[in-house]
């Protein structure tokens, strides 16, 4: 039997208390009817069509790992995410090697143990099978769309089901997160690993198992083919912004557009000016054209205004934008991410994942969620090292060096304070930024206590808040503005009175101007405050939100200049229209392209619209112009041709990068690249004009035709 349990020591979550009232599944709940052959064992003997028996020539090999007991199957009536339907252990994955991965989507353990198991699948495609089993530790994660989200947001691109009722994680008795039981391709459980680096500790075993297990016959090659829906996010111009950082010196805003693995430069009013990196995932430095991120975070902006700092999350890096040479180079990290930390030179030291950043002086200060600690790097110097927290995850107060945190992921500071956010432990501290600075907890009493509830700093209860602004007071200390990111509010932290209250959302996810409770966010991780307005990174509305400090009304940016967000999003958001042949006459010919919107939908006025047309060799070719743009285009658009010959084919291909919203919502903007192939026939009994139509479609359905309804 393969022994999975007892390796290094790695931190994780604490176990969530048990619903009551909610029993184990038995092995064998629900056994659909198995939709791939099991592939029987080997034996040393065989028979031949006429019926004898014959020895085989390949001796069965020994098997190292073996599991002792049968996987219990899915619970009937679970939601699955990433596959067409739900699957079976009996059946679609019987003869493979099973990974089910227990996690939570707020856990950064269970985040940085992805890129494991992707490599795993990867390296044994035939073998190897990864079924990620959401095991919910805050009531908002076990919500189906919540899982879908994160699902699509972290780029899982392996089967999900959704354990809200733990059926499954009762079942296998997982009490961490994260943990990865490993099932043998006999439907076997062979045991669990608990923690991080699961590709170290997983992949010698895998490897022996492949071979053996092969030689036996005892694999199914099979691939799961066409049961594999991977859920792609819906084409908005921003996906799950993370963080967003106002600069009022400069009228700019920073975001970190982290679904799209790079960062958008706009005016405050929305208006797009730059864009920082490739918007492919990748680890590259140099121009801001070929830069590339993964997943970036947090940002700081140096005192001159020169220099973006950019925790980039996903690749264990601090990244430093020259705004003046628009180049983009690493200055923390080396890509790996670090167990335990040693301070050191920081382009020499690991780290992991670092959530947001904040910049004093020349000391920049790195939320260093993916340890539990804060960083600080002496810009001058280079050099990196422990601020605050001792690598265990906890909420025990005391000096800095010796206190405990729970994956911060927001930082703001103010008179001498850094104030920073909890998520895990739904918290809200503070540490004086001299070097004997005490660290305290405002807000938050424990890993398994959370909320939503306002009044004293005592009573006050979130639920894994991510984001946080200081607005200094005309008197006194000033106010703390929250993103309760689970809640779905907005909440502010009066440190004078110390009470809090709700300033926007009403505590569930949605999307909808207005004040106070009436106004809908989902998921809000980001804030940063000019003098009058606040704005929020609303991650899964894919949008900027600006709150008017003074009045309390939540609105909706409108960004404008959209094109230059498109530069790297072909392929995500094509519609390839193949049309009939159609039959044209020699002389001029007009080009036609009539787009019609959805229903309710308009053409947007701040996306330019562009149309272009070609046509191999010269028997068609433009009269004037191939190309049109506009910004709010009226539908037909009509471009003129010239055919060359009186007879033969050709074919005409079209482009078009299309903004288009629901006529009540300009904020809310789809974008399509819809390419056109229009085989055409030169006849001089044919007609006077060639024919692109195309019906675009709605925010609904294409999340149907995205595999995300």
């Amino acid at each position: 039997m393969l022994v999975l349990a007892g390796c290094a020591a790695v931190e994780t979550d604490e176990p969530a208390a048990e619903p009551s009232g909610t029993a184990a599944t038995e092995a064998g709940t629900s056994q659909p009817t198995p939709q791939r052959d099991a592939t029987a064992p080997a034996d040393d003997t065989s028979t031949d069509a006429t019926g004898d028996t014959a020895t085989r020539e390949a001796e069965p090999v020994e098997l190292t790992f073996e599991g002792s007991v049968a996987a219990p199957e899915f619970p009937a009536g679970y939601d699955w995410f990433n596959v067409s339907r739900p699957l079976s252990m009996s059946g679609d994955l019987r003869g493979k090697i099973v990974l089910l991965d227990f996690w939570t989507q707020g856990c950064i353990n269970c985040i940085h143990i992805i890129p494991d198991l992707h490599r795993l699948e990867q390296e044994y495609p035939d073998e190897v099978v990864v079924i990620a089993v959401h095991w919910a530790k805050f009531p908002s994660e076990r919500e189906s769309e919540a899982v879908r989200e994160a699902s699509i947001r972290y780029g899982r691109r392996h089967p999900i089901v959704n354990d809200d009722q733990e059926l499954l994680r009762r079942a296998y008795g997982i009490n961490a997160w994260p943990t990865v039981v490993a099932i043998d391709p006999l439907g076997r459980v062979l045991g669990p690993i608990a923690g991080e680096g699961v590709y170290e500790r997983l992949e010698p075993a895998i490897g022996v198992m492949a071979d053996e297990y092969t030689q036996n016959g005892l694999i199914d090659p099979t691939p799961l083919g066409e049961l594999l829906e991977i859920e792609p996010a819906l084409p908005t111009v921003l996906s799950f912004p993370g963080k967003v950082l106002a600069d009022e010196a400069g009228g700019r805003l920073f975001i970190a557009d982290t679904g799209r693995h790079r960062v958008l430069v706009a005016t405050l009013a929305g208006e797009l000016v730059e864009v920082i990196g490739t918007g492919a995932e990748g680890r590259t430095d140099g121009g801001f054209a070929e830069a590339s991120f993964r997943r970036p975070q947090g940002m700081a902006l140096s005192s001159d205004g020169d220099t973006l700092y950019i925790a980039d999350r996903e690749n264990h890096l601090i990244r430093a934008a020259d705004l003046r040479a628009r180049e983009v180079s690493t200055i923390a990290g080396t890509g790996e991410p670090v167990v335990v930390f040693r301070a050191g030179p920081a382009a020499q030291t690991k780290i992991a994942s670092p959530w947001d950043l904040h910049l004093e002086g020349d000391v920049l200060y790195i939320a260093g969620a993916g340890r539990h600690q804060l960083w600080l790097m002496n810009i001058a110097s280079g050099v990196i090292d422990v601020f605050a927290g001792t690598g265990a995850e906890g909420l025990d107060d005391g000096p800095r060096l010796a206190a405990t945190l729970s994956q911060p992921s927001g930082l703001a500071a103010g008179h001498g304070v850094l104030y920073f956010t909890d998520p895990e432990a739904s918290a809200v501290r503070q540490v004086s930024l001299g070097l004997g600075g005490q660290l305290d907890t405002l807000v938050g009493k424990h890993l398994f206590v959370w909320g939503d509830e306002v009044g004293s700093f005592e009573d006050t209860l979130l639920q894994h808040a991510i984001g946080i602004e200081f607005v200094p007071g005309s008197q006194g200390d000033g106010l703390l503005y929250v993103a309760d990111t689970y809640n779905h509010r907005i909440k502010v932290l009066d440190l004078d009175t110390q009470t809090s209250s709700v300033l926007a959302g009403g505590g569930t996810p949605g999307l909808q101007d207005g004040f106070g409770t009436d106004a809908l966010l989902a998921e809000p991780s980001g804030l940063s405050a000019t003098t009058d307005t606040l704005y929020v990174a609303d991650t899964n509305n894919h949008r900027i939100r600006t709150l008017d400090i003074a009045t309390g009304e939540l609105t909706t940016l409108a960004l404008s200049n959209l094109e230059i967000a498109t530069v790297t999003m072909a392929g995500v958001i094509d519609d390839n229209v193949v049309l009939l042949p159609q039959r044209v006459a020699p002389d001029n010919v007009e080009i036609v392209l009539d787009l019609k919107v959805p229903e309710g939908y308009k053409f947007n006025t701040d996306g330019l619209f562009e149309f272009e047309w070609s046509a191999e060799g010269d028997l068609l070719s433009p009269r004037d112009t191939a190309r049109y743009e506009a910004r709010g285009p009226e539908m037909p658009v009509r471009l003129t041709g010239t055919v060359g010959a009186d007879s033969g084919t050709v074919v005409l291909t079209a482009t078009a990068v299309v903004f288009y919203c629901p006529a009540v919502d300009e904020t809310f903007c789809l974008i399509r690249d819809v390419n056109f192939t229009a085989p055409i026939e030169i006849d001089p009994a044919g007609g006077s004009s060639i024919q692109l139509t195309h019906q675009l479609l709605s925010a609904e359905e294409l999340e149907q035709r995205l595999g995300t309804g």
